[in-house]
This record gives structure tokens, sequence and C-alpha cells, in this order.
């Protein structure tokens, strides 16, 4: 039965969405119905649609008490809102309906498993959020909490491993046919783990070991875990916070960081290989997959960051989007990012400008603007006895403001910039990534969709991705070099 909490966040929202216009949202990245959303949750694929839930609060465009969102799309880029799916209404998830994932029963239903939140005061004047698993069943549209909450809670845990931060559950059936399910967690060092659990229905669930400890080597806790085997091998995401720079693989503070490596399904052992950095730029967080029916791995995240997640103004109807689905594959012990093939369908209007000489100045090219555009750059040196210094290209740009993309040959260093988007508060502006030294050609695959920015570096062996809320109107692109630079522009307009 549908509880009044619900009910009145689903009459809330029907009506809200209502005063934000088409043109005040992104046109091919989901975004929040109304109100406040930030991680990407219960990403599925079930009855024919993909279904997204996300961590969101309708009453505010600030964080508040968590509901789960709900939308879904055939396509992965045009969605249609569902009703709010979870509301905090039981006394086990009272303060918050947390990050979660979602699976198809044998029986046809849909099963949702979340983190439910309970605030208790503490002697001191403070509280501690004691978070615990919980599930939920439904068709597709409506989710009844089940009777059993929660599944797992602190009995489940091993000594010594934290009540207060064990959340964002993500489950997956395996061939065997058992249900396997990762937790983050923080152990008594303060860092992060992530935690493994087995069940034979989905509903009864058990601890089976750490998966992958992090020993304050990255970060402290790690958040919103996904493990999946693609290409040969494993791979586990997750999102630390609190995180420390290590050169330009990881940034400071929350951030994303992938593991792959090998996974010993009898000994449920998982040996790390590589590590790398998910996304290099500004605002990407907590990203989910999902197996496609095709076979396609597919990543969304939350396209935000919680350093920079402020209302641009206090004016704003909506805050929060996810980032654009992205094809994973694994080359080279690397993670590989594309644009979902799906978009190529969206392109219209082709202009392409081939072996363009751009020396010490800035140019602008015939038909080459526009705010919802994918836009594929080569870049070359001019001269091929002298490398160039720098090239950009700007965007979103007027003659006041602009977001800028550059690259330093000698240091092989990519910086995105949008301390010229307008922005008025002191945020995290620029971020770096160092390229894998191809000098003679950097290839970009830039798509903006009104307020963001993604860049899909060398065929998506590294991306950066960035928001910024400057005026629509402002829709010029113009590229600059300091030295002698030859490249080739291909732009669509995406319709």
């Amino acid at each position: 039965m549908t509880s009044q909490t619900l009910r009145e966040a689903r009459k809330y929202e029907e009506a809200s969405e209502k005063m934000i216009q088409k043109e005040e949202r992104p046109d091919f990245h989901l975004s929040v119905r109304t109100g406040w959303m930030n991680d990407p949750n219960g990403f599925s694929y079930y009855k024919g649609r993909y279904h997204m839930f996300y961590q969101y609060y309708p009453y505010d465009t600030k964080w508040g008490p968590m509901h789960w969102g709900h939308a879904v799309s055939t396509d992965l880029l045009h969605w249609d809102y569902l009703p709010a799916a979870l509301a905090p209404d039981e006394a086990y998830d009272r303060d918050g309906c947390f990050s979660g994932s979602a699976i198809e029963l044998p029986d046809g239903r849909q099963l949702l498993m979340y983190t439910g939140v309970v605030r208790t005061p503490q002697w001191n004047g403070g509280h501690c959020d004691i978070q615990t698993q919980c599930i939920a069943v439904g068709d597709g549209v409506d989710y009844e909490k089940c009777d059993c909450n929660p599944v797992l809670d602190s009995r489940d845990l091993p000594e010594g491993f934290s009540r207060e931060d064990f959340r964002d559950p993500k489950m997956w059936k395996d061939e065997d046919g058992r249900y396997w399910c990762v937790v983050g967690n923080r152990p008594a060092d303060g860092s992060g783990q992530i935690l493994l659990f087995s069940s034979e229905d989905a509903f009864r669930w058990k601890y089976e070991k750490v998966l992958a400890e992090n020993r304050n080597r990255i970060g402290k806790m790690w958040e919103c875990p996904d493990f999946f085997e693609l290409d040969g091998k494993w791979v586990l995401l997750t999102s630390p916070q609190d995180m420390l720079p290590q050169g330009f693989e990881f940034h400071n503070g929350n951030g994303t960081l992938c593991l792959i490596g090998e996974y010993d399904r009898k000994t449920l052992t998982f040996s790390e290989q590589k590590q790398q950095s998910i996304d290099y730029g500004i605002d990407f967080y907590a990203p989910q997959t999902v197996l496609a029916p095709d076979g396609r791995r597919i990543m969304m995240g939350w396209m935000q960051n919680w350093d920079t997640s402020m209302p641009h103004s206090p004016y704003q109807k909506w805050f929060g989007q996810m980032s654009l689905p992205r094809e994973l594959s694994v080359k080279n012990g690397r993670l590989y990012q594309k644009p979902i093939r799906e978009l190529d369908d969206m392109r219209k209007n082709e202009v392409a400008h081939s072996d363009v000489i751009l020396e010490n100045g800035t140019i602008h090219l015939e038909g080459v603007r526009g705010r919802r555009i994918d836009m594929e750059l080569s870049i070359r040196p001019g001269d091929p006895d002298s490398i160039y210094r720098k090239f950009a290209v700007r965007f979103a740009q007027n003659e006041e403001y602009q977001t800028s993309l550059s690259f330093r040959p000698y240091e092989s260093v990519l910086k995105i910039d949008r301390k010229f988007s307008g922005s008025r508060r002191a945020l995290i502006h620029q971020r770096r990534c160092k390229i894998s030294g191809r000098e003679e050609e950097l290839k970009l695959r830039i798509i903006l969709d009104r307020f963001s920015a993604e860049v899909f570096v060398n065929d998506g062996e590294q991306v950066m991705t960035a928001t910024f809320y400057t005026d629509p109107a402002a829709d010029g692109i113009s590229f600059f070099a300091d030295g002698k630079v030859r490249m080739d522009v291909v732009k669509y307009d995406l319709v």
C-alpha cells in the first residue's frame, strides 16, 4: 500500500515539474523531475525499458531526506518520468532511502535493494546515522517494502565494521543462479572497504568476506561500489571520499576509482592489477552500470560533485543531472569509455573542416557553434620540426563568458576550465589530466548539452566531465594556438 509520505511526494512532483520549461533542462541528459538529484540508483533493464532511479529530494534544490525518483527510457537518451518509487516512511528508513540497485526476480517482479537510514541522537548533542540494507518489490511503477526489512543490519557485520558507514548495495545474479551484492563499508582504521554478500533468493542475505580494502591508500570511505566482468577482466568501481591527489591520477576531495583485476569465484578473491580514475573532470560521481540486452556494459554517473553541489541561482527550479550513458571496455589494462552508439542517431547537420592551419592566434570556423553538439577534433603539429606550445578550444562562448579545453603537448597535460563561465562562487573550476604521450595527434570528442561538456580523449582512453550554467544563448566556439597547429573538425547538431 502506498504511504501518505509517498503519495504527497508524487503529488508534489507532478505539479512542480510543470513549472520547468523544456529549454531550462538539458536535452538528452536525464535531469531531476523537480528539486534535488544525486546518485543514480537501480540502473536496470526491465520489461523492455531501461529504468533509472535516483537519489531525490523533491521539495527543494538542496539535499534533504532521500527519496527514490524514477525515469524510464528505450534509448537512454530520451526519458519519461514515472512517479517516485520510494519515500522515507518506515521506522527503519525514516531519515532516508539511500542508494541501491535493482534486479528482476524469476517471477517477473522487480526487486529494489537500498540503504535505510535512521538518525539517532547522541549524548553529546550530535547524532549518528545507522545504515541498514532493505528491499522492496514491485511491477516497474509501484513497489512494496518487505516485512523482512532490514535484510542486512549490524548483526550481519563482523566486529569492528561500521554500522554508520554501511551503504549502497549493488546486486547481480551470477551464472550459477545465486545472487550477490557488494556494499561500501568503513572498517576500524577509518578507511574504506567493499563487502561481499550472497543470497539464494535475493531476500535472505549472508556476509561472505571483504572483497577489496582501501587501507588508506586512496581517500577514506569507499561509496557506491559496482562489480562486474568485462572483456576477460573483473572491474570494481567505487567513489572514494576525502581523497588526496596522486599526481594527475586522482584529485582532492570526492572522486572516482576503477580497480581492474582477476576474480576467483571459488575463493571469492579479487586480485587488483590496475587502478585509475574513472573521470578526470570536475563533475562526475557515484557511477552505476547496467548490462544491456545486447551485451554492452553501460555506465551513468551523477554529473556533479559534492564539493561543487550548490544551485547556480536562488531561482533555480531543479538541481542535478546524470552523465551521458557510456559504453565500457577494457583495453591494455585500462577502462575505456565511449558515448553510447544510440547518440549517433541524433547527429544532424554535419559541418566538416579538414586540414585547417591555425597559427599564433584565434579563429572561428563557419558553421561551428552550438550548445547541443557532438564535435570531433584531430589536432596535430603544423610544423614537423616544431611542436606547438598550446592548443585550446573555447565553447559556450560570447563576448563575456566561455568554458575552455586546452592542451600543452610538452607537458602532455589537458585542462578543462570553467572559471569564466559566469559562476559567482569559488567552486572548483579547473581540472587537469595527463595524456599518454602521442604528440603527433590528439583526438577529442566533445559533447555539449546546454549545461554540460563531456570530453572523450583518444577514443575514450580518458574522459573529462564538467557542468556550467552559462546563458544558453552563448553558443560560440573558437580555436586558439600558440605555435602552429593543423586540425580536422567535424561538428554535428544533436537533435
